[in-house]
């Protein structure tokens, strides 16, 4: 059987040389209305869904209907300890056993995801021995790593690609000033790397500014001969 990032992927056909753009939004799940209004943007997106919003297989049933791929948004250790990650937090220090059953919560959420990527955790993805325990979970399960890259130190890709796991990183941060005129300077810097290098990924928030920019420039994507990818399409190409 294909594993399971495979089996949930959304496929999409590419033109031969277009420059791929994956678009995740994080965070979901918590903010309904907001949530709701992210799924009904012309896709297909990567929704990922925070381990502890409520009713996450009726929301996750939505996004996949609405053509949405899907992952899950695993909270890991910020360095800022005042920072609240969330329940079931991962972090260093943790023994692998207390490690693995924290993750393991989180997988148990919904079952339609084709990986994880981190909801902060700037202390625990620079950390390899926690990492490797995440890596060596997620490659017995087939899923996916995308690594947000929220510290310079992250250690994801390394360890994902000695475990044997498909990773992605991200380009681009969508929405850290929380403005239309921003969030479009970063799409558009999000689309120069993605002609540049062939793909980019770029990470946003179910935010008012980065849906009004979404929105406007969905529509328009093709014509501007850029496909909009989910996130497997970057890890097949």
């Amino acid at each position: 059987a294909p594993p399971r990032w495979l089996r949930f992927s959304v496929p999409v056909r590419v033109p031969d040389g277009r420059p791929m753009l994956a678009i995740v939004i994080d965070d979901m799940g918590v903010d309904r209305r907001r949530s709701g209004r992210v799924m009904s943007l012309k896709g297909p997106l990567t929704l990922s869904f925070l381990t502890y919003a409520d009713d996450l297989d009726r929301q996750t049933r939505e996004a996949a209907d609405a053509g949405h791929e899907l992952m899950l948004h695993v909270a890991m250790a910020p360095r800022n300890e005042r920072l609240d990650a969330g329940p079931n937090v991962l972090e260093s220090g943790l023994d692998p056993t207390e490690l693995r059953r924290r993750l393991a919560w989180g997988l148990a959420r919904f079952g339609t995801f084709v990986g994880i990527n981190n909801h902060m955790g700037s202390q625990f993805t620079a950390d390899a021995e926690g990492m490797r325990v995440v890596m060596e979970t997620l490659r017995d399960r087939g899923l996916l790593f995308l690594d947000s890259r929220t510290t310079a130190d992250t250690v994801g890709a390394r360890v994902a690609h000695e475990v044997g796991v498909p990773v992605v990183e991200r380009n681009v941060f969508l929405d850290n000033v929380n403005t239309e005129k921003a969030v479009r300077a970063r799409l558009d810097e999000a689309i120069a790397i993605a002609r540049k290098r062939g793909y980019a990924v770029a990470i946003g928030h179910p935010r008012d500014a980065t849906i009004a920019v979404l929105s406007d420039w969905l529509g328009r994507a093709a014509d501007e001969g850029i496909a909009v990818v989910p996130v497997t399409a970057v890890v097949k190409r």
